[in-house]
């Protein structure tokens, strides 16, 4: 595995890459997620490059930037056998110099759910993987569907902006009692860990009242706040039923929709999604 820091480096080896190249941008942090991200793409793709950046731009100022949990020595062997040919590692200075001022804005797809909740979130993610795409020049960029916002929302530019690279959408991994894998689970002490499932549970309540039957938004909504509001721990944010390309919430009957939720454990924030219906 080439570990590479510089865009010029980075531009330079991936001339001499068997075609098609997979790009899998992450944060660093890895768990079995990030890592199912790569071995889907090492399986689908002659080469692959793997990133590790925790982007500043995409955290709000009262985030977790300086304490997002990071093991890079750990991520690099994960990548290494996991069969990673690049593994690019850029410095905040080399994506951001200090004259940086161009941003990447999608619209109407960042408004709500995440994009409500944490202001300018999605214009550092777009501009951050607008830039790595640039970089990396993939054929096919690999992400998890755990992030369902994030998904419409690169998806959404990669269509806008004619990047000439497959946007590929991967199952949410999560543990074997139903938490979604996410770095941020570090931080939940034993007793938060527990009250965390909630989050699949109200998916799954949700989920089931569908399949069952109840298939009102409003309704589907209501289960899933039900759900959460027997555990003392958890603080929701918000719980959506929307429209799973457009994500405008919904009302009265549907057929298929998005289901997500974002809920505050102690102080930490979790998110979790289900698709339902006929996606």
């Amino acid at each position: 595995m080439n570990t590479l820091y510089l865009i010029d480096d980075l531009q330079a080896a991936r001339k001499k890459l068997a075609f098609p190249v997979g790009l899998v941008p992450t944060m660093g942090y890895l768990h079995e997620g990030h890592i199912s991200l790569v071995r889907r793409a090492r399986r689908e793709c002659a080469s692959v490059i793997a990133t590790i950046f925790v982007n500043p731009t995409q955290f709000g100022p009262q985030e977790d930037f300086a304490a997002y949990p990071r093991d890079l020595p750990r991520d690099l062997a994960l990548f290494e056998q996991n069969g990673v040919d690049i593994a690019w590692l850029p410095e905040q200075n080399e994506m951001y110099p200090p004259d940086f001022q161009t941003w990447v804005n999608v619209e109407d797809v960042t408004q709500p759910l995440e994009g409500k909740m944490r202001p300018g979130h999605f214009r550092g993610v777009t501009t951050i993987v607008a830039k790595l795409f640039n970089a990396a020049q993939p054929d096919r960029a690999y992400f998890g569907q755990k992030d369902a916002q994030q998904a419409v929302v690169i998806r959404k530019m990669a269509e806008d902006l004619n990047f000439p690279i497959e946007i590929i959408i991967c199952p949410t991994v999560r543990e074997s009692d139903g938490l979604a894998m996410s770095s941020r689970n570090v931080y939940l002490d034993p007793a938060q860990r527990q009250a965390a499932l909630v989050l699949y549970k109200s998916l799954k309540a949700a989920h089931e009242a569908f399949i069952n039957g109840i298939n009102d938004a409003e309704q589907l909504r209501l289960v899933m706040s039900d759900t959460i509001s027997q555990e003392p721990l958890a603080k929701p944010q918000y719980v959506s039923c929307a429209n799973p390309e457009t994500l405008e919430e919904l009302s009265g009957p549907v057929s298929r929709a998005l289901i997500s939720l974002a809920v505050v454990i102690g102080k930490t924030r979790l998110i979790d999604n289900l698709l339902i219906g006929e996606v």
